[in-house]
C-alpha cells in the first residue's frame, strides 16, 4: 500500500514504510522523545535498531519538504 501511494504522490519507487518510520521516530526524538520511548513506540526489542531510524543528524531544506505534495 505504501509503495502505491508513494508512486501516486510521484514520490520514487524505493519509497517504503521504513521512510516513514524514519520520519516518525526523528520527529518524535526532535520533540524531545528519548531513543527507549522511540524503541517502544516502534516495537523494537532493544534500541539500536530504532536508533538506525533517527535522522535528527540529516538536514532536511524548505524545498525538499515542500517537494511532498500530500
Amino acid at each position: 500500500m505504501v509503495k502505491h501511494r508513494a508512486l501516486e504522490a510521484g514520490l520514487p519507487s524505493s519509497t517504503c514504510y521504513h521512510a516513514f518510520r524514519a520520519t516518525g521516530i526523528t520527529a518524535y526524538l526532535e520533540a524531545g522523545g528519548t531513543i527507549e520511548d522511540a524503541q517502544a513506540i516502534a516495537a523494537h526489542e532493544s534500541p539500536p535498531p530504532a536508533k538506525h531510524y533517527d535522522r535528527t543528524g540529516e538536514e532536511i531544506t524548505l524545498g525538499e519538504v515542500e517537494r511532498i505534495g500530500i
